[in-house]
């Protein structure tokens, strides 16, 4: 096999190359008035309508409100709260707690009493396994439970529960001796 020149084989190269490029149509230093179709197609196009816009939407009127209530007591204040300076029961926030206030009543259990009659004497273990003495008089549970009575087989208290509307109810309640 023999070779060509460099020179030939450049040439026909640049023939190739030209006679592809005449075949594509339009050659690269046309001018826009060579596409009539085009031309025409964007005439056509700018002559024709713009489509309507939609319709604004209708505004919808709103009923005015007058509010006339300014005088009433305003339910959201707590200065006008049921509560504030009514009498009833109240919970002491003076008071010091008590060790068996850091728990719910249902954590508490009665394991015995001492005594008899009005000296007897309340044994109450705690979550932490610690016993206590109670009396009445003596504080218990989170909701300011004050123990009005110890029996040999329970003890009776009062708490202090929120009414909902900013004052307090009594709610008795009672720690009973669990019989294993």
């Amino acid at each position: 096999m023999r070779r060509l020149p460099n020179s030939v084989s450049r040439a026909a190269l640049a023939v190739a190359l030209l006679a592809g490029l005449t075949g594509c149509g339009r050659s690269i230093t046309s001018t826009p008035g060579d596409a009539p179709n085009l031309d025409e197609w964007v005439a056509n196009v700018k002559k024709k309508p713009a489509p309507p816009l939609d319709p604004l939407p209708v505004m919808q009127q709103f009923e005015v409100f007058e509010y006339s209530a300014q005088s009433l007591r305003d339910p959201f204040n707590p200065m006008f709260a049921a509560g504030e300076g009514a009498a009833g029961p109240r919970p002491d926030s003076d008071r010091r707690k008590q060790a068996l206030e850091q728990f719910p009543l249902d954590a508490l259990d009665m394991v015995g009493t001492i005594g008899k009659g009005s000296a007897q004497v309340a044994l109450v273990m705690g979550p932490d396994k610690v016993t206590h003495r109670i009396v009445p008089g003596n504080y218990m549970g989170q909701a300011d439970g004050r123990v009005t009575g110890v029996f040999e087989n329970r003890i009776e208290l009062v708490e202090l529960v929120s009414d909902g509307a900013g004052g307090w109810l009594e709610r008795p309640a009672t720690v009973s001796l669990d019989d294993e």
